[in-house]
Formats: C-alpha cells, sequence, structure tokens
C-alpha cells in the first residue's frame, strides 16, 4: 500500500498518456483482444466488477518512473469499477485502483519483437500479474516459442503452463484458441471458453442471431405497413 505522502506527489490519471503511442505493425494485435472485449461484453455483461483494456497504459510505481507505463496489447483487471466513477479511463493508474494489478495480460507478438517472452515478463512478475498470455500465431519458429503460451506467476517467477484451451479457476474463465465464426477471411481468434471447454462466443453468436432476427422482423413489419 503506497503511503499517503507518495499518493499525494504521483501524476493523476488525467496527466498521463493512455498508451505509448508506438504503432502497432499487423492488425492482429488489436484485432485479437479487442474480440475478447467484445465477448466479456456479452460474457459478463451483468457484471460492474471487471475492466478490460487494448492497447492502455498501466502506471505503476515499480519501475523506474511512475511516468513510464507498461502497455500491454490487453489486460483484465477484477475487483475494480467497470466504469472509474461512471467514466471511461484515460489510463490504469494502479495508485487510483486501490493498487490493484491486472490479473491477466496478452501479448500478441509483431514483426519488430518487444520484448514479450523476457522484459515484459519480468516486469508483469514485479507487478503480481497472475496470468501472462503470449500469442504468436506468424513468427513463433522464428522466437523459438509454441504460437499461443500461458504462463502463470509461481513464487514470484512465471512457468508455463499446459493445456489448451486453458482453465483459469481465479477468473472463472478459459482462454484458447479457434477460427471466427462465420468469418470469410478464416481468422484465428483467441476466445473464452468455459469450465467444460465450451467457447463463450456462443453466448455472442446467440446474442447477434437474436438481433439479426429482430432486425429481419421489424424489417418485415416495415413493409407490410
Amino acid at each position: 500500500m503506497l503511503s499517503s505522502d507518495l499518493q499525494h506527489t504521483l501524476p493523476s490519471s488525467d496527466e498521463l498518456i493512455d498508451s505509448d503511442d508506438f504503432p502497432v505493425d499487423n492488425e492482429e494485435q488489436n484485432f485479437v483482444p479487442n474480440v475478447l472485449l467484445f465477448l466479456l461484453e456479452y460474457i459478463w455483461k451483468h457484471r460492474n466488477d471487471w475492466f478490460f483494456a487494448v492497447d492502455m497504459g498501466v502506471y505503476h510505481t515499480t519501475g523506474a518512473h511512475p511516468r513510464v507505463p507498461i502497455v500491454p496489447d490487453g489486460f483484465l483487471s477484477l475487483g475494480v469499477e467497470r466504469r472509474k466513477g461512471g467514466k471511461s479511463r484515460k489510463s490504469y493508474v494502479l495508485w487510483e485502483e486501490n493498487g490493484i494489478s491486472p490479473i491477466l495480460t496478452l501479448e500478441v507478438v509483431s514483426q519488430t519483437p518487444g520484448g514479450e517472452y523476457d522484459d515484459k515478463l519480468e516486469i508483469y512478475a514485479k507487478l503480481g500479474v497472475l496470468y501472462t498470455i503470449v500469442y504468436n500465431p506468424q513468427f513463433w519458429r522464428r522466437d523459438g516459442h509454441l504460437p499461443f503460451e500461458v504462463y502463470k506467476l509461481v513464487d514470484g517467477f512465471y512457468k508455463l503452463q499446459v493445456g489448451e484451451p486453458f482453465w483459469m479457476p481465479e477468473i472463472g474463465l478459459g482462454l484458447g484458441r479457434c477460427q471466427l465464426p462465420d468469418d470469410p477471411l478464416q481468422r484465428e481468434i483467441l476466445s473464452w471458453y468455459d469450465g467444460k471447454g465450451d467457447r463463450s462466443m456462443n453466448e455472442a453468436e446467440t446474442e447477434r442471431q437474436r438481433a439479426d432476427q429482430l432486425a429481419e422482423r421489424l424489417r418485415q413489419l416495415g413493409e407490410d405497413v
């Protein structure tokens, strides 16, 4: 817990940028985590104790300077407000979140290596991030890793886990790869899974089908008028 004197001297979220302003070099870095966010909006639509961000700066006091963030491609925090004070966050500032670090971070490896397997893992370990997912569908052979890896923090160090989809009881969801349904581009994505190993995307698909059916019914009613 930070002392009151230190909290008083730390910058507020209004003073901090939301990301590192480095452009991504492939579309998966934005697309994959945004799909996970979209799915959580359905899966946890009645919960207000979680926050999932894409390419947002996480500000902390364990590094060289509190104004230098770590920026995951995606991250999930539990036990925090869905919307901070009823408003959207500009950044994720640990000293404004009761010191609650993300429970999960996601790194999508790009053409330019970004320290996903070393530097970032070291920072996440210091922050106490329980799970770090490294998704590397294109460059895994180059990097000498698997396309999908889950690291769990055990006694202060990350250990590579086995199994896919990988079940995370602390979150109540699993995570794994799948093909995006009804996608003409046949893209691979990551999806949440339930405890039985079923894709949680099914719920979102059902909601979408209901919306499509409602839209079609309204269109028919309009033609009947």
